[in-house]
């Protein structure tokens, strides 16, 4: 399919949100960016608007008249499970129903690394880990990435909205740490990977796994591909100096035992 001209970027004052306002426009996007706090900062001319996704109504307005939804928004943290409710789940299918209302055939969802995260990790010749894989969500935040990827199977299965779920894993300028050397994103390829998921021709419901091309990697990235991301970085370029400020990864250690790392520890130890 063609690229879509407009895209609602939701999550634009967010970290990944940010970088995207910068990096997607250069593919042909015009932007429209909302979020529950104010966007700040080069908007490059995009429409703006302050919005929670609660609010039924003014999400509505967003969404009307936009080609595609690149959904961002959302609490990208372990937090209580009332928080996650509203803005995760609740928020999600709030989008959808604008989705749905306003007749947008597209949306691109973040979805986690997290809703896998008690995936033990590939060590050595292990194989990558398939997208899939049964689902374990290693906290609330990962549990409510399961329902989104599960809401947008049922808004392709029952009205025909086409979705691309992102499992992301850390999208940053560059690692900082160990574990993220498996898992890293750099923004190019991100902006890379979405503007795939955008535009590329798939019905229905596609799950696949969002970082870079990493000598560590640790997933399959097969699905990505399938829709034409080609990733351009590796994290290898940053290892040696992280390896030696924080040593190689220890199995034994329950924060680097699984594929959510420490978000798999009780209470979770941030940052990841």
């Amino acid at each position: 399919m063609p690229a879509p001209r407009t895209v609602l970027l939701t999550g634009a004052a967010g970290g990944v949100g940010t970088l995207m306002r910068d990096l997607l426009p250069p593919y042909g996007y015009d932007l429209r960016l909302l979020d529950v706090k104010p966007v700040t900062g080069d908007t490059g001319g995009a429409e703006v608007i302050t919005a929670d996704l609660a609010d039924r109504a003014a999400l509505r307005e967003a969404v009307r008249g936009v080609d595609a939804v690149l959904h961002l928004a959302g609490i990208s943290l372990e937090s209580t499970f009332d928080k996650i409710l509203r803005a995760n789940i609740e928020g999600t299918h709030h989008l959808y129903e604008a989705v749905r209302e306003e007749g947008v055939r597209r949306v691109v969802f973040a979805s986690s690394n997290h809703a896998v995260g008690f995936t033990p990790r590939p060590q050595g010749d292990d194989p990558l880990i398939p997208i899939t894989t049964p689902r374990r969500p290693d906290t609330f935040y990962g549990l409510s990435k399961c329902f989104g990827e599960d809401l947008a199977q049922l808004y392709a299965d029952l009205h025909g909205i086409d979705t691309v779920s992102v499992r992301l894993g850390s999208c940053f300028p560059e690692p900082t740490t160990v574990r993220m050397l498996s898992v890293w994103m750099s923004p190019a390829d991100g902006a890379r990977l979405f503007h795939a998921a955008l535009s590329a021709d798939v019905t229905g419901h596609t799950v696949v796994y969002g970082s870079s091309a990493n000598t560590r990697l640790w997933w399959d990235l097969s699905t990505a591909r399938a829709l034409g991301y080609e990733p351009r970085d590796d994290s290898e370029a940053f290892a040696a100096r992280l390896v030696a400020e924080q040593g190689e990864l220890d199995p034994a250690d329950p924060a680097h035992a699984n594929l959510g790392g420490a978000f798999c520890t009780t209470p979770p130890i941030w940052p990841h």
